[in-house]
């Protein structure tokens, strides 16, 4: 197979047809994102936007939500979990759907603390999608009868508003993650979300708290479905699994706040399931253990309940699946596949563990070292490098010239310590890029292998895990296949009984954070006086 039919085979051919019409603009974008790069770089940027991209990261989310709720910000708090979790499923769709590249490095290098990000594909952006959902939300929110707030308060708020959007939004642009296009569509998608929750959110939640128990299985159902229709990718994409967290963490949620609302704890002010919460009477210390106490619960959920459903859930599978009943999703071994799943299965990076706190803590400490990485960085990537290089060969062929690569080509690209093989931890600007021991750099060596080699890399069907090469050059297509696989960073084995995992433990980390933990705070004193 070769690189370029590597996605119209895996495909159908509209959603190819639409990725090929697309492909032309991420790859005449990604000139001048370098260009912006090679200008804007310094050390302290370099600094400012990883670590204010962890503002819009699921973890950031997933463990700021419940504060709101424990704080008494309950109608905030249910609206901020409709944009964001629908934020993350349908950029998680598109994302899937179309499974177009993040822009080629090189030329750009690419600025991130997470391990994961750079797996995902890159339309549309769902840091855009959320920034811009959370800060429209708010604005609106300012502006309307629940705040009424001096002139001069609201403007300082409105000011932090648009700093949060703009430092996510810019920051993708300059970190070489996303281009012109995903941060437009992702925002656009953003500002959607917004204004849907802002016109329709107090309807849905009057709907909910008035009615009878029937409303939940509808929305356990909805939640479900858009699992299910999630597109299959062509390579192994980690954005499913984030839109089967945050379906869960919506439906966990509702379900809580609708029981919570009828528990006789709850306050109907301002807002039905209300946590009560008065910061007079409260005090600081008990806030704060109200969040620590709430915070351990959470995680304590995850640690107890995520390793006794990977035990429980296989044998089930299996009976699914003998009975004909079961639904296989590309990438995920079957139940009769396995004899159990390993402990501890490194899956989530949505909550981290326990365990990778104090890596994390390292990270922010150390920002620079870790962030930088040129080269390819998951399967999509080096597809595309090779597909990129493939096309610039068969211009220059049909022009009559060398099928050897200009300067500006993917090699040209490269700095040129990375074309002579004296690798440098600076460039010319003395801005810190990466260890000259990351596998990334050794692209350049990609590009000759797969170009000594008649034809192209291909990969095999399961996701990334075994590399095969075609052409009647065996040895340097060998090569090639062992090269992309040193290159990039290679999928994990994934199983099925994962998806239902995920979606039982963050459906109750909602339920735990909404419903749980506000009546246990009324039973060991952290509870608003009566």
């Amino acid at each position: 197979m070769r690189s370029l039919e590597h996605y119209q085979q895996r495909l159908p051919e509209w959603r190819w047809r639409l990725r090929q019409r697309c492909i032309p603009l991420i790859r005449w974008e990604t000139q001048y994102l370098a260009a912006i790069q090679d200008h804007t770089r310094s050390p302290v940027l370099d600094s400012y936007f990883a670590i204010t991209a962890n503002l819009g990261t699921h973890t950031f989310y997933m463990i700021g939500l419940p504060v709101l709720f424990w704080c008494g910000w309950t109608s905030i708090g249910r609206a901020f979990v409709h944009v964001l979790a629908l934020g993350v499923i349908v950029t998680g769709y598109f994302k899937d759907l179309l499974c177009l590249p993040r822009p080629l490095s090189p030329p750009l290098r690419r600025i991130t603390m997470s391990g994961t990000a750079a797996l995902e594909y890159g339309f549309p952006s769902t840091h855009s999608t959320n920034a811009m959902s959370v800060a429209v939300y708010m604005f609106i929110l300012l502006h309307s009868e629940t705040f009424d707030l001096d002139p001069s308060v609201r403007l300082v708020f409105e000011c932090v508003l648009c700093w949060f959007a703009l430092t996510l939004m810019v920051g993708r642009l300059y970190c070489g993650m996303h281009g012109f296009l995903d941060v437009g569509v992702g925002g656009f998608v953003g500002v959607v979300l917004a204004l849907s929750e802002a016109a329709y959110g107090e309807w849905f939640d009057l709907l909910l708290y008035s009615s009878s128990y029937q409303l939940l299985p509808v929305i356990v159902f909805v939640a479900c479905a858009l699992i299910r229709v999630h597109p299959e990718p062509a390579d192994d994409c980690p954005c499913f699994d984030d839109s089967v967290a945050f379906a869960g963490v919506m439906i966990g949620v509702e379900c809580g706040n609708w029981l919570y609302a009828r528990s006789g704890w709850a306050s109907d002010f301002p807002a039905p399931a209300t946590v009560p919460f008065d910061l007079h009477k409260l005090g600081w210390f008990k806030v704060v253990a109200r969040i620590a106490f709430g915070v351990a619960s959470v995680i304590a959920w995850r640690g107890l309940m995520k390793p006794v459903l990977l035990r429980c859930l296989p044998p089930v599978f299996r009976v699914i699946e003998r009975l004909g009943l079961s639904l296989p999703r590309r990438f995920f071994i079957q139940a009769s596949q396995y004899e159990k799943v390993p402990s501890p299965l490194k899956d989530d990076e949505v909550l981290p563990s326990v365990s990778k706190i104090s890596s994390m803590m390292s990270s922010l400490r150390q920002p620079r070292r870790r962030a930088v990485s040129v080269g390819p960085q998951s399967v999509a990537d080096a597809f595309e490098v090779l597909a990129y290089h493939e096309h610039k060969r068969s211009q220059s062929s049909g022009s009559g010239t060398s099928n050897r690569p200009k300067q500006n080509g993917v090699l040209g690209d490269l700095p040129e310590s990375f074309r002579t093989g004296s690798l440098s931890s600076s460039n010319s600007t003395g801005v810190f890029d990466v260890d000259a021991s990351e596998p990334s750099l050794r692209i350049h060596r990609l590009i000759k292998f797969a170009r000594a080699a008649e034809s192209p890399i291909d990969i095999s069907d399961d996701g990334g895990r075994q590399f095969e090469a075609a052409g009647p050059d065996e040895k340097h297509s060998s090569k090639a296949s062992t090269e992309i696989v040193s290159i990039v960073m290679k999928p994990r084995v994934r199983y099925d009984v994962e998806v239902v995992t995920k979606l039982i433990v963050y459906a109750g980390i909602g339920f735990v954070s909404v419903y749980v933990d506000p009546i246990v705070f009324e039973y060991i004193g952290l509870g608003v006086p009566r």
